[in-house]
């Protein structure tokens, strides 16, 4: 599988726009190459490099096997998205963007597509990142990484 962004390469910094310093909104995304057998997808974004652990920054989960792409700003639902979110480690649900401690260096943010052998998840309402993470063992047919960086 292969991931990509029009809004940043792989290893580049991500956009201003894209950040907490910005107007926060998720990165347009794409992805291709899901075997045959693929049911759903789930699109994950953390950052390992925060300075208390991993950082989830977004979750979506249940997309549809013929889903490709993601728009810019499809993970922010002010309060509303036909998207199943999870909630995030800023306590809200959708998409948060980068936002490392000032002075703490360059975070690298993966942002990982993940195709499942399942149609649905089944999470109740309110599941945060960490329980869409968990939910996606055992039913994982492929993956694919994005990386890219921000620093303040």
């Amino acid at each position: 599988m292969k991931l990509s962004s029009s809004a940043f390469r792989e290893g580049q910094d991500i956009p201003r726009r894209h950040t907490c310093d910005g107007e926060n909104l998720s990165p347009p995304l794409a992805w291709s190459g899901a075997p045959a057998a693929t049911r759903s997808f789930a699109l994950l974004c953390d950052d390992p490099d925060a300075p208390r652990g991993t950082w989830r920054h977004w979750a979506v989960y249940d997309l549809p096997a013929d889903c490709s792409a993601l728009p810019e700003s499809a993970g922010n639902t002010g309060g509303r998205s036909e998207l199943r979110q999870g909630e995030n480690d800023f306590g809200e649900e959708g998409y948060g963007g980068p936002c490392p401690p000032h002075g703490h260096g360059t975070h690298h943010y993966h942002f990982r597509v993940v195709a499942l052998s399942v149609e649905t998840l089944n999470l109740r309402a309110g599941a945060t990142c960490r329980d869409v993470e968990h939910a996606l063992d055992g039913h994982i047919l492929a993956h694919t990484t994005l990386i890219g960086q921000y620093r303040r």
